[in-house]
């Protein structure tokens, strides 16, 4: 039987050779999901000359196909939060932590704080605040069919009271009511293929384009949806891709719905997200 140190070393050649961002580091998740162990334990586990674990090499091959590993593995970490995601749901990404501390830290300032995430794919925004802010009341919005039974399966023992439909009509009987709404709406311009493979092909088209060719049709809807549903006062915030930064952050800083718009970074500096504070400005008010 093949040790499992030559296993992993053929491993990480091959996805090295798939072109593979992190050949190594995957080579060794996915011998660390078959064994049931850390990636601590497989590397020592390796140095003392342990077995490959059966049905290995089939998995290898899988990613090798650009299949994502969280696909492969069934599970996505999202800060202090493990996923169950697959196919028909959009992968959480790190850079959408720095998103959901944004919405953390303004439910924190409100005693049993209304919040809804609008979009909410596998559930990672909501979830992450039901689990970080317990006492607050935690709605969240996903249209996809898919998606929305992934993210009940993630949100149901979390307390997230899930809701199916379009973000730009839902939850019409609280509007006015809510102290933080975030999305992370699909924001990628139309003609703008992903490069990796894992993205393009894998991740639903509903998750990734944003509905016009500057990408912005829906984070303007969900933008909408979110001066309809917040109370005066309320925070929202938003993803969206770096290019996009300024022209929301103009857009929303000329609308008399908003005021103290901010642009934030992800965890590699790039402008990432935008904030707002909703005004007593009636929804529905034209420039």
């Amino acid at each position: 039987m093949e040790s499992l140190a030559d296993a992993l070393r053929k491993a990480a050649a091959v996805l090295a050779e798939a072109g593979v961002p992190s050949p190594r580091t995957d080579a060794e998740l996915l011998a660390a999901h078959l064994l049931r162990e850390s990636v601590g334990r497989v590397r020592a586990l390796a140095l003392i000359g342990a077995a490959a674990p059966e049905g290995y090499n089939e998995l290898i091959a899988e990613r090798s196909q650009r299949v994502p590993l969280q696909h492969i593995t069934g599970v996505a970490y999202f800060r202090r939060l493990e996923l169950a995601v697959g196919p028909g749901v959009f992968i959480p990404r790190p850079e959408t932590e720095t998103v959901a501390q944004l919405a953390i830290d303004a439910a924190r300032l409100t005693q049993r704080a209304l919040v809804a995430d609008l979009g909410t794919g596998s559930g990672a925004i909501a979830g992450s605040v039901a689990q970080e802010v317990p006492e607050a009341c935690v709605y969240a919005v996903e249209l996809s069919d898919l998606a929305h039974a992934w993210a009940e399966r993630n949100l149901a023992p979390l307390g997230v009271t899930l809701v199916q439909g379009d973000y730009a009509e839902a939850l019409a009987e609280r509007n006015g009511t809510f102290d933080v709404v975030a999305s992370n709406p699909p924001y990628i311009p139309t003609s703008a293929v992903p490069r990796e493979p894992e993205v393009a092909e894998h991740d639903p088209e509903l998750a990734l384009y944003g509905g016009s060719a500057d990408g912005l049709r829906l984070p303007l809807a969900a933008a909408a949806a979110a001066a309809r549903l917040l109370k005066p006062g309320g925070y929202f915030v938003m993803e969206h891709a770096e290019v996009q930064a300024g022209t929301l952050a103009r857009i929303l800083g000329t609308h008399p719905c908003w005021t103290t718009v901010r642009t934030h970074q992800d965890l590699s500096g790039r402008d990432r997200s935008t904030s707002a504070v909703r005004t007593d400005v009636p929804w529905g008010t034209s420039k």
